[in-house]
Order: structure tokens, then sequence, then C-alpha cells
């Protein structure tokens, strides 16, 4: 599937996705134009999905990330889809992730400070439709945040 090539390139595009094509194709020792052609078969192929900017939320005065681990009444047909639709709406919640087993979804959620996630918590997160019950976790480490792949 994956040729050497394809995986040297996708080894330096999670090292530095910043590298111009010219600089990536310097350090792969190839030419810009098999490159492109290489990096065009990637997208093609659902590989490589594109960049994004990653912006550090700390950096930006949000200090608290708190995990909620919600179960939902599924006695609701349309629950998942309905609590699913209301939680992307809440700007705080940056990622949902949906379980099988106890808890069926897990919302991450940061804020300013305590009294903001207060604020958050009653006056959006209670307010999601079909909630049945609700754990709060709060972050106190992140020890390891790496979506590289072992290429």
């Amino acid at each position: 599937m994956l040729d050497d090539l394809d995986r040297r390139i996708l080894r330096h595009l999670q090292a530095d996705p910043a590298h111009s094509l010219p600089e990536l194709a310097d350090l792969l020792k190839t030419t810009s134009s098999r490159l492109s052609r290489r990096l065009d078969k990637l997208h093609a192929s659902g590989i490589l999905k594109g960049q994004q900017a990653i912006i550090d939320w700390r950096a930006l005065g949000y200090a608290v990330e708190v995990s909620l681990r919600v179960t939902l009444d599924k006695t609701q047909t349309r629950a998942f889809d309905e609590f699913i639709a209301a939680a992307r709406d809440i700007p705080e919640v940056i990622e949902i992730q949906t379980f099988l087993g106890r808890v069926d979804v897990r919302l991450s959620v940061i804020a300013r400070d305590m009294p903001h996630y207060q604020t958050i918590y009653r006056a959006q997160i209670l307010t999601l439709p079909h909630i049945a019950d609700i754990e709060a976790l709060m972050h106190v480490a992140r020890i390891k945040s790496d979506e590289s792949l072992p290429l």
C-alpha cells in the first residue's frame, strides 16, 4: 500500500507540516514534481487529509479542561443525534466522542477559569437534551497527546 517514499513523506509531514514543497523535496532527495504527484496520490486515497493549524487554547487564556462522561436516556430514539447536535453548538466543547458501554458520550470542555466553567456547565451543558447521568473529571495534566503514527 505505502512504499518507502510515501512513508518518508508522511514522517516528514508529521514532524513539520510547514515545509514548503521544494524544502520537503530536498529533504527527501526527490524532485518537486514527483513529490507533488505523491502528495496528490496520498490525498486522493484518503491517507493524507490535509493540514491544519493547531492552536494552543491555554495561550488564549483557557486554563481549565473538564472531561464530561455522559450517559443518555436511550429510551428516546433520537437521543444521540439530538444530544450531539446540541453539544456541537457549544463553542467551549472542543471534542465529542461516542462509546459503547455504560458511558455513551464524552465531551471535552474548556473554560477560562472555574467560574467560567460553572457558567458553561449550568447554562449550556445541563440544558443538553436526553442526559440521564453526567460525571465530570477535571484534567490535571496531559501526559501524552500525539497524533503521529509509527510510519
